[in-house]
Parts: structure tokens; C-alpha cells; sequence
């Protein structure tokens, strides 16, 4: 019976899928809500911090670009660490204290974005997977 499940179940490839499209299409729908009620909160926060506001449109790049050529398979890796610095800039600008804290239902304060930077990494050391729109490894 073990055997059996254990084979049944031994698709790292599909487990590598998953894995992509679980967390870039849930950052898709933060990368849109910035695409259509702008990014003046984040270049608020970035000129708060001393930096030009225009930094902001890089936005698009981790919680859009990256995640689409995440789904896609393309560019898998570098597009996840895009994907990862996104999540290490937005906890950096909005509340570096969260990370002392816990939420009203015991979770820690910056376990969202903890989440998924963790996740970002996993997929830049695991790759695409034979799932990709490109046929070349290279390309993966």
C-alpha cells in the first residue's frame, strides 16, 4: 500500500507546477490591483525612505513579469528570485518590525511576505520542471 501511494504520488515535476502557479497567480492579483489604482502608495513609501519615486514602477516587474514567465517556464529561476527581492523590498519599506510581532490569530507579522519570498527561492532552486512553453532547458 505504501509502495503503491508512493509511486502514485512521486511527480515532482507536477509538484514543481504547482508550486508555480499557486503562488504567481495569487502575486498576479496584487501586481493588477497596483496596475489599475497605481503605485502612489509605494512610491509614497519609497520616497519616505530617501529613494526616487520612479523606483516603484519595478513593482511590475515582481508582482507581474516575473510571475508570468514564472508560469510560463521561462526564465524560471532568475524570475524567481525577481519574484523573492519583490517580497524582501516590500518588507523592508512597509514594516521591518513586523518581524517581532504575531497577528490576533498567533501568525507572525510578516508571514505573508515571508511566504512568499520562501516560496520565490524554492522555485529558483528547483526550476520549471519538464512543464514549460519552452522545449529548451536552457531557456526553462
Amino acid at each position: 500500500m505504501v509502495n503503491w501511494f508512493n509511486r502514485v504520488m512521486d511527480r515532482p515535476d507536477l509538484g514543481k507546477l504547482i508550486l508555480r502557479l499557486a503562488f504567481s497567480i495569487l502575486m498576479i492579483f496584487h501586481g493588477w490591483h497596483k496596475l489599475i489604482g497605481g503605485i502612489d502608495y509605494i512610491q509614497g513609501l519609497l520616497t519616505q525612505h530617501g529613494l526616487p519615486g520612479f523606483i516603484g514602477y519595478g513593482v511590475f516587474l515582481g508582482e507581474l513579469v516575473a510571475p508570468l514567465l514564472i508560469i510560463l517556464g521561462i526564465f524560471t529561476r532568475p524570475a524567481a528570485l525577481v519574484f523573492s527581492f519583490t517580497m524582501l523590498a516590500a518588507y523592508l519599506l512597509i514594516d521591518p518590525g513586523k518581524a517581532l510581532m504575531l497577528t490576533k490569530v498567533g501568525a507572525w507579522g510578516a508571514e505573508d511576505m515571508a511566504v512568499y519570498f520562501f516560496a520565490g527561492l524554492a522555485i529558483a532552486f528547483l526550476g520549471s520542471g519538464r512543464y514549460s512553453v519552452m522545449k529548451d532547458p536552457n531557456w526553462r
